[in-house]
């Protein structure tokens, strides 16, 4: 009887890494964490510093600081990231696009913090009037959503040649 619980529980944990690996979206590339907590026997709370290029608009770079929770959660990608983060977006070279062919509102990038329900989202908002964009973080949950956000504004400007 014990060994079929023992097989049982590695089948089970087995089918949860291959499912989460398999639903893992692209990520932003990390730059830096920095602990906020220190935990003995487990990883530590951080904050950490990623960057994105936006897809569709070619000099523009977005960076992002996201809260992640700690404990033995975290290295198996099971833990629910709190809903703390800030977006800052910069032009980085040319802006060469047309705000005119951009949609009113488009998703940017999306990185999942929760194994199931929850993911930060970024949105681009083209600004036409003021010939800027706009980058809206929010925290998007499946079931209640979230009033998490954070904003960006990069004002297309000439780039020195």
């Amino acid at each position: 009887m014990r060994i079929v619980r023992q097989e049982c529980l590695v089948a089970l944990m087995l089918c949860s890494i291959v499912l989460f690996a398999a639903a893992s979206p692209a990520k932003a590339d990390d730059l830096e964490c920095v602990s906020t907590t220190f935990r003995m026997l487990s990883p530590s709370d951080k904050v950490c510093v990623s960057q994105f290029d936006d897809p569709k608009v070619a000099g523009v770079t977005c960076y992002i600081s996201q809260a992640r929770k700690g404990g033995w959660g975290q290295p198996l990608g099971l833990n629910e990231d709190p809903s703390n983060f800030s977006v800052t977006c910069r032009q980085m070279g040319p802006i060469a696009i047309d705000l005119a062919t951009l949609p009113d509102n488009e998703e940017a990038f999306s990185e999942k913090t929760s194994i199931f329900f929850k993911k930060t989202r970024i949105y681009r908002i083209p600004d036409r009037k003021r010939n800027t964009l706009v980058y809206l973080a929010i925290s998007a949950k499946l079931i209640d959503g979230s009033p998490a956000n954070s904003i960006s504004a990069v004002p297309i400007m000439p780039w020195p040649k």
